[in-house]
């Protein structure tokens, strides 16, 4: 008996490749303002970008537990 139906449940692909593919074959580029591989200038423009598009970002919430 399967547990998942016919072309799920497979093996996950990495993240990094996921966002790689999505701007090769779509042209949608998903970055992170806090991404250490980015300059200071570089992840101040993603973050000024981000908040042009989609407005402020939420501040993070303190876990209780």
């Amino acid at each position: 008996m399967k547990v998942f139906p016919r072309g799920v449940g497979g093996a996950r692909r990495d993240p990094e490749q996921v966002k790689r593919e999505g701007w090769r074959e779509q042209n949608i580029l998903v970055v992170s303002p806090e991404d250490q591989r980015l300059t200071w200038p570089e992840r101040e423009l993603v973050k000024q970008l981000g908040e042009k598009l989609y407005g402020g970002r939420r501040a993070k919430e303190a876990r209780h537990g």
